[in-house]
Order: structure tokens, then sequence, then C-alpha cells
């Protein structure tokens, strides 16, 4: 087999198969950040329930009588 001479420029061919190759999908933040937002704001939520419950006392005190 012999190589033929083409009239196509191999560089401007190797740019129009680039150019018609399927787009890389890209990476979406926005469902990250979201998810993060929402735990960040449910553990304020745990942290300030937890400061502001009062403390629970698991066995009664009784007072001595007179």
């Amino acid at each position: 087999m012999s190589f033929t001479e083409s009239a196509l420029d191999p560089a401007a061919m190797d740019r129009a198969r680039a150019l018609l190759a399927a787009p890389k999908p890209r990476e979406r933040i926005w469902p990250v950040l979201a998810a993060a937002g929402l735990l960040a704001l449910s553990a304020l939520a745990f942290a300030t329930a937890m400061i502001l419950a009062p403390p629970v006392i698991s066995e009664h005190v009784l007072k001595p009588g007179p």
C-alpha cells in the first residue's frame, strides 16, 4: 500500500474532529453547596436546642422532711 497525498489539511481535520467531539459534562456545584448549607443549619439548630433545653434530671431529689 502506498501513501496517497490528501487534499485535506491534517491540522484542520484534527481541529474539526476536536470541535465535533461530544462536550464533557461539567460537574455541578450547587447541589453540594445546598447539602452543606442544610447540614450547617441543622447543626446550628441542634446546638441551639441543646443549649436552650432544660437540664434532664433522671432521679427525683426529695428534701428531708422535718
